[in-house]
């Protein structure tokens, strides 16, 4: 009977213990005051003795430390590399929204075109739609992970007859 007092009380107070603060008061009287009738003491006492220590000890957690052992996701950052792999040689394979959206230049940049370039065109003024013709430099973070997500066959070099892009391909006058 006293074995299944002790384990009731625990039980209520080791949700407290873990979810509270650390060194509250209010807890620590608590799990003081909580006392079992006199022929139970000595399993009252075995009980409280680690509770007490256990609840004024806990390490204080803020929310988002508490939640994110609940999901992990929170917490970790997003990444994204290239996880495709052929089924039958078991080859790294590229993004396909990468090789349609951007466009690798010889020097390791990649560029892209603004959002919304082809989208409502009928209702923005002409500065805008020239503006959205523009293409965008992508940073050197983003021209890495562009790079993991493809493949060889994209970054080596192609000449193409009248290409729009040839004076872009070398950087001069630039450190890297």
């Amino acid at each position: 009977m006293a074995a299944a007092l002790a384990r009731r009380v625990s039980g209520l107070l080791r949700p407290l213990s873990v979810s509270v603060c650390a060194k509250t008061p209010q807890l620590c009287q608590l799990s003081s005051l909580i006392q079992a009738p006199p022929h139970f003491s000595s399993a009252a006492a075995a009980v409280r003795a680690p509770l007490r220590a256990a609840v004024c000890l806990t390490p204080r957690y803020n929310i988002l430390q508490r939640v994110s052992a609940l999901i992990p996701s929170l917490t970790q950052q997003p990444s994204r590399s290239l996880t495709y792999v052929s089924l039958k040689k078991g080859k790294k394979k590229s993004v396909k929204s990468v090789t349609e959206r951007f466009m690798r230049l010889h020097c390791g940049l990649w560029i892209r075109r603004k959002a919304g370039y082809k989208k409502k065109l009928w209702k923005k003024k002409p500065v805008r739609r020239r503006r959205l013709r523009e293409h965008v430099i992508c940073n050197k973070t983003q021209s890495k992970l562009m790079d993991k997500m493809t493949t060889t066959f994209w970054k080596r070099r192609n000449w193409f007859l009248n290409d729009p892009y040839l004076k872009y391909h070398d950087r001069v006058n630039l450190r890297t």
